[in-house]
């Protein structure tokens, strides 16, 4: 389906900085926007329902929560390939599920409320398929943000998110009522006039606590940023690529920095590698309309990387088996 000019607009003004800490927030963007707070409404509501946004709401960064979060892959043999996929995407704890074209062929997040439930949750799918899964934590984390751009003829592609959205790192110790904002809000606002009046009467808090409770949260760093989380497959973006590099472990974050900063690469980072199975340290997410988008932009990493790079592969994406929105809170 076609965007409107109204939604790309939207889509391109609104992927963070969302003012719902304030009275009428749908108000104050469609004031934004040129348009009135009912068409706002309504295009956010047509979208969700659409598929063309994920979600509406907070974008939470489970490392600031004390939660756990770790992608892991496993071998799952083609002929049990559907049966497996059912049980891992049977946990809950189980956000992004991707076939990949590899010999590990099934890529996944895990998140949970704390570190010990990403461990028990690795350990309930090895014990369900009678699979290894190999378990690839964040070492280090060179770049996250997923931003996109639409023109015009609504071509998409992907852009670095704004510094204004970028997270911020103030001091907040989460207590129990945060815990409970968090879980009201993870899977999105409510798309209504007074989304925190609608969340203070579900909670039992007035709007105003409610309200500074978020704020403090984007301004730790726990919120990255509030707004639409649009579904890039839904609009256009085919091509997923996880490029994955072999390069030597003692400059191995002074590339990844370098290879971070590309405008193209949404997310990057040191990862383990599993001798004999797996060679490759340092792995970056590239989008693109299609294959031969990923693959070009998969060889200006490589010239970054020069002959600092021992082996690499692109493991594309051929089917999504589960994408939901992180669950780390009840």
């Amino acid at each position: 389906m076609a965007l409107s000019g109204f939604a790309r607009a939207f889509i391109n003004h609104c992927q963070g900085g969302f003012p719902v800490t304030e009275a009428r927030p749908f108000a104050r963007l469609a004031d934004a926007l040129g348009t009135d707070e009912g068409s706002m409404l309504g295009l956010v509501r047509s979208l969700l329902e659409t598929g063309q946004l994920s979600r509406f709401g907070p974008i939470y960064d489970a490392s600031r929560l004390g939660g756990g979060q770790t992608l892991a892959a496993l071998k799952a043999p083609a002929e049990r390939f559907a049966d497996v996929a059912a049980q891992v995407n049977a946990l809950p704890a189980v956000a992004h599920n991707y076939r990949r074209e590899h010999a590990l062929n099934m890529w996944f997040v895990i998140a949970a409320p704390t570190p010990e439930g990403v461990d028990s949750a690795l350990r309930e799918i090895g014990e369900a398929t009678g699979l290894q899964v190999f378990n690839f934590p964040k070492q280090h984390e060179f770049y996250l943000g997923l931003w996109l751009a639409l023109d015009e003829q609504g071509v998409v592609d992907t852009v670095p998110v704004p510094l204004a959205y970028q997270p911020q790192h103030a001091p907040h110790a989460l207590d129990a009522v945060d815990y409970r904002i968090i879980g009201a809000t993870q899977a999105g606002l409510p798309i209504v006039e007074e989304p925190l009046v609608e969340l203070g009467g579900q909670l039992g808090l007035a709007p105003a606590e409610v309200a500074d409770r978020m704020q403090s949260m984007l301004d730790s760093g726990a919120i990255r940023r509030i707004g639409a989380v649009p579904n890039h497959y839904r609009l256009g973006l085919r091509g997923n690529g996880m490029t994955v590099w072999d390069v030597p472990d003692d400059i191995a974050i002074e590339l990844g920095e370098q290879v971070g900063a590309l405008d193209f690469v949404s997310h990057s980072y040191l990862r383990p590698r599993y001798p004999g199975v797996w060679p490759y340290n340092l792995f970056a997410m590239v989008h693109g309309r299609g294959r031969d988008e990923v693959s070009a932009k998969a060889e200006r990493v490589a010239a970054i990387l020069g002959p600092h790079c021992r082996a690499h592969d692109v493991l594309f994406s051929s089917e999504v088996l589960k994408k939901t929105g992180l669950r780390l809170a009840a």
